[in-house]
């Protein structure tokens, strides 16, 4: 008999890598980030707006200062010009700055009438821009292995990566052993239970990113469970629900030692639960 510190420490020791795949980045939520992603080009890739307001130069930014409006740029929409003294351009948030300007004056700091503006004497010191490279710069990487969270996948998406490598979700099958157990919706006789840990299992896999497979209820005689381990037999893991002590009809060590199961260890010291057991069934961690 073995600590659950021990139980656990073993139990980690079988699982094994299931390799990579390439997913489109719109399917990767949940996953593991298998490999680095690099960005492909600064963000932002320019000085950009980070106001509402109008691009000026540093000098020219003085309370009461009157400017003459020679051009708009918006998102999406460069003002391609040079911003002179006495000169604004009426920009919106996430425009590139013009060359010449040194930073946004914001809208609410500002009297517009016609093609010129007035300053404010209320007027604040930020220059209100983005720098170039200021959320990260080409070459900077998503390092791995993380979850792919909403965060992760942004910022991926930010770097340009329209795919990425991400570990392969493990199969995980499920047996729930036991002439006692019916499926949910069945009507189970004087004797019987309603199967439950295996529909709660599974959920807390596919929580963790596994792919879950249950398998029919594993009924307490060799050939039925032998039937399941072998519907089981493409899985990366195995997790049989009962059968794993002592009793008479207790059958899972014994059906699995026929089908190649290398026991790792049985019993656990903690109640409830000591009959645990873990090992490789034909080299399947189980």
């Amino acid at each position: 008999m073995i600590t659950v510190e021990e139980a656990l420490g073993h139990v980690l020791s079988l699982a094994d890598a299931t390799g990579t795949e390439i997913v489109d980045i719109g399917d990767a939520a949940g996953r593991v980030l298998a490999e680095p992603v690099a960005a492909a080009r600064d963000n932002p890739p320019f000085a950009a707006s980070a106001m509402d307001g109008y691009a000026a130069r540093g000098e020219d930014a003085s309370p009461g200062n009157s400017l003459e409006v020679i051009g708009e740029a918006a998102a999406g929409r460069a003002w391609d010009g040079l911003v002179a003294a006495g000169q604004a351009v009426r920009i919106f948030t996430g425009a590139p700055i013009p060359r010449g300007a040194t930073r946004v004056v914001i809208q609410e700091d500002v009297t517009r009438d016609g093609d010129r503006i007035i300053l404010g004497d209320g007027l604040d010191g930020a220059d209100h821009i983005r720098p170039a490279g200021g959320d990260f710069k080409s070459g900077d990487t998503l390092d791995a292995p993380r979850r792919l969270g909403p965060a992760e996948l942004a910022l991926a998406a930010a770097m340009n990566a329209p795919s990425l490598t991400v570990a392969r979700r493990p199969i995980v099958s499920l047996i729930a052993t036991g002439d006692e157990l019916v499926m949910p919706g069945d009507d189970p006789a004087a004797d019987q239970i309603v199967a439950s840990n295996t529909f709660g299992l599974k959920a807390m896999l596919a929580d963790a990113g596994a792919e879950p497979r249950m398998t029919p209820i594993a009924r307490d005689d060799p050939r039925s469970l032998a039937a399941c381990f072998d519907l089981a037999s493409s899985a990366d893991l195995v997790v049989t629900v009962g059968g794993a002590s002592v009793g008479d009809h207790d059958i899972v060590a014994e059906v699995g030692a026929e089908r190649g199961l290398l026991r790792d260890f049985h019993k656990v010291a903690m109640r409830p639960g000591k009959p645990l057991m873990a090992g490789r069934i034909n080299g399947t961690p189980m």
